[in-house]
């Protein structure tokens, strides 16, 4: 059982259960791609480069081949599971559900787990080619924006943005994303381009909080790790950049445990996987805090 539930045995005055303060559930799933798999290894994407077309001299000339290269981009299962007992006797004296509290604080949790796989993808390692037994680096000379002793400025995410269009990601088609965390969304509103509506023909804050800003879409996490230098690792992505795999979406099962007194068991679990699937649809922009 949960040895925390004394704690709520003795507020009886309580009529419901908060969940402790936390990330609920995944915030990034809904900004990758999205895919489901079976066995120990998915193929994310078959990946043609890209060609050029010849131009025609002569009349009746023999037709040119010009091969496609092609490229494979893999993604693997990782399993996460969680479980806690409601114990029978102290469900009577507690006076609440505790169920259902349990279970959402169960999926949240695997929620945030599918975020830590995809914080991993952006800036890991892929597994690349036939067998996926190649391992891509991520790109820091040409997709890395550094600190400069700063954190996250207007200038740098239109570095990021311009990074993106020169490599012709689709910005009609695809759209672009940044994390950040609750230091980079303050950068941003002591940046006077954000907040000035000098320079913009429309609000960008709502209710005091930036979602969107260049066309960027902002998705606020306190997840992302940092490099050697302590500076904050903000990825900036096409949504065709990221690839969430899923062998089995978070699932939960709820029944008695007779081997102890018939206590409730709530028990999660989800098996993913993400992978970072082109390095050019992918920014890494390192921000300093204070």
């Amino acid at each position: 059982m949960s040895f925390d539930v004394e704690t709520a045995r003795i507020q009886e005055y309580r009529n419901n259960l908060d969940i402790a303060l936390q990330q609920r559930g995944s915030k990034l799933r809904g900004a990758v791609t999205v895919a489901t798999y079976r066995g120990k290894a998915g193929k994310a994407v078959e990946r043609v480069a890209p060609v050029t077309a010849q131009r025609v001299t002569a009349r009746h000339a023999d037709t040119p081949l010009i091969s496609t290269p092609h490229d494979a981009r893999w993604v693997y299962p990782v399993d996460y599971d969680w479980a806690d007992l409601v114990d029978t006797f102290d469900q009577l004296r507690v006076g609440v559900e505790l169920t259902g509290a349990y279970t959402m604080n169960g999926a949240y949790a695997l929620g945030r787990a599918i975020d830590d796989e995809i914080i991993t993808a952006f800036f890991g390692a892929a597994k690349t080619g036939e067998n996926g037994s190649t391992d891509t680096a991520f790109d820091t000379s040409g997709q890395q924006i550094a600190s400069g002793s700063a954190g996250l400025t207007v200038a740098k995410l239109k570095d990021a943005k311009r990074t993106l269009m020169a490599n012709e990601v689709d910005l009609d088609f695809d759209p672009i994303y940044c994390a950040i965390t609750a230091a980079q969304h303050d950068d941003l509103l002591n940046q006077i381009e954000v907040t000035s509506l000098d320079f913009t023909n429309r609000p960008v804050l709502t209710d005091g909080r930036l979602t969107s800003f260049l066309g960027i879409q902002f998705i606020h996490t306190e997840r992302l790790g940092v490099d050697g230098s302590s500076d904050r690792r903000v990825p900036v992505w096409a949504k065709s950049g990221m690839h969430l795999g899923l062998w089995d979406d978070i699932v939960v099962d709820i029944a008695p445990r007779r081997d102890k007194r018939n206590a409730i068991q709530v028990y999660a679990r989800v098996t993913c996987g993400a992978a970072r699937l082109d390095e050019k649809r992918v920014v890494e922009v390192l921000c300093t805090e204070s």
